[in-house]
């Protein structure tokens, strides 16, 4: 009985057909440091770099004063942005994401008039791109202004963790307005709502600049698309907060009569038919035209309103699992890159996070994992849409979306370690995976072949 136990315990562990993994590649070395992923697209074009940040465990990215890339057959590093002096209140710079078409990467930078006195936060930071063809020059990205009346084109806070579409031409985003939060603090009540925009190469956005530096003018235009609101009305799909997005399919996704839609799935709080707070999956259509106020108030807001999304932006509610009996979803959600399947994680029966997958139409949904306990998340999209990849039981594992059976499906494709590997990413190829590991106290930086 007792070798009959180990032998179940161990075929749950591996949960595979084959125990053959993955030989695993270190990349870097220096135990001084972080060298963090962060979940973002970290691949250069020509699928030969990763790009990372240095955030610390205790300061995060306020304390990450570099930006740099490892070559993945060679090791070499190569320093891409540094602040000279950067202190452990900013400005900071992490959370950096490759361009999939231009040697350009895009990354969350403090404001350069951040003190000890008013350090790095949510509602003071910016997005900053770096082309490596261009030495020395920082372009701001989203241009920022605090003073009413506002500009439109311009936003009123902080970006965070920016993603480029697949043509290379939008930047999308999580964001915290400091207007709202200057009234939050005022008032006493909840103002200061995350929330999604999206930036488009249309034209340069000048702003006025001001005596404190709070102001930067921008290169791109910039626009929320993604409504929030601080009390929900119960059983409704209005939400209080919208974040772990990304985009839909690398050109948008095909509707009912063939054209391709722009678009941005993520995660927003509902409040359920009793006043809970639950996460949902949501998906908003965005125009091609983001310089256009809609019905729901200006583009650049007032000083008691957020920003409005732009004419034509259409948000919808995909799941509804707050009437189940494991409501709520979690994570990033991804799309698979022709944009029909949107991945998320959410709770099976038993209560363990399995991956599912729903059209952008909110059909079709899907439990693609069925594990005997949770999966950690960290799931990526094979660029064949075929096989998704995440983290189980302290190992990756890769798993098709065929019709087959769960056993014939996914692969164990690591040993299984404490701590698991984390913020996996896939080269645009195919053929290679990345992630970290903690090595003592630093993440480093791994990879693959697939």
């Amino acid at each position: 009985m007792k070798y009959l136990l180990l032998a179940f315990i161990f075929s749950l562990s591996a949960c595979s057909t084959t125990m053959k993994y993955m030989t695993e590649k270190q990349i870097t070395d220096d135990a001084t440091y972080q060298h963090d992923l962060d979940q973002n697209d970290n691949f250069s074009p020509d699928n030969q770099w990763l790009v990372y940040d240095t955030r610390t465990d205790d300061g995060g990215i306020a304390e990450s004063g570099r930006i740099e890339k490892v070559n993945i057959s060679t090791g070499e590093k190569k320093i891409i942005y540094e602040i000279p002096n950067n202190q452990l209140w900013g400005p900071g710079a992490g959370a950096v994401s490759y361009s999939p078409l231009e040697n350009a990467v895009v990354f969350i930078h403090g404001l350069p008039s951040i003190t000890k006195e008013n350090p790095y936060q949510q509602w003071r930071r910016t997005g900053v791109i770096i082309d490596e063809n261009i030495a020395g020059k920082r372009i701001f990205m989203d241009a920022r202004d605090i003073t009413s009346p506002y500009t439109k084109g311009a936003l009123r806070g902080g970006t965070h963790r920016h993603e480029w579409s697949g043509d290379g031409q939008w930047i999308g985003y999580t964001y915290n307005d400091a207007v709202m939060k200057a009234l939050e603090d005022s008032t006493g009540e909840k103002h200061n709502l995350r929330t999604i925009g999206v930036s488009k190469k249309i034209n340069p956005v000048v702003v006025e600049k001001d005596a404190h530096g709070e102001n930067i003018s921008g290169e791109w235009y910039s626009a929320l698309v993604v409504k929030v609101t601080p009390n929900p009305t119960p059983g409704s799909d209005e939400i209080s907060h919208a974040a772990g997005d990304s985009w839909v399919g690398t050109k948008g996704y095909a509707k009912p009569d063939g054209n391709r839609q722009i678009a941005r799935a993520f995660i927003g709080i509902v409040k359920d038919k009793n006043g809970k707070n639950v996460d949902e999956v949501f998906i908003v259509d965005i125009p091609e035209a983001i310089d256009v106020p809609g019905e729901s108030g200006p583009l650049e807001g007032t000083a008691t309103t957020m920003p409005m999304p732009p004419k034509n932006t259409i948000q919808r509610r995909l799941t509804h699992t707050a009437d189940t009996n494991q409501p709520g979803c979690v994570g990033i959600v991804r799309s698979s890159p022709d944009g029909q399947s949107i991945a998320f994680l959410a709770k099976d029966d038993k209560g363990n996070l399995q991956i599912f997958t729903i059209s952008p139409e909110g059909r079709n949904l899907t439990q693609l994992t069925f594990h005997p306990s949770k999966v950690d998340g960290f799931f990526r999209w094979h660029p064949s849409g075929k096989t998704i990849y995440y983290v189980w039981n302290g190992s990756i594992v890769s798993c098709e979306t065929g019709d087959e059976g769960f056993e014939k499906r996914h692969k164990v494709l690591t040993e299984s370690t404490v701590p698991s590997p984390t913020n996996l990413v896939i080269s645009h190829d195919g053929k290679t995976i990345a992630f970290n590991r903690l090595i003592g106290k630093a993440k480093q930086i791994f990879i693959g072949k697939l």
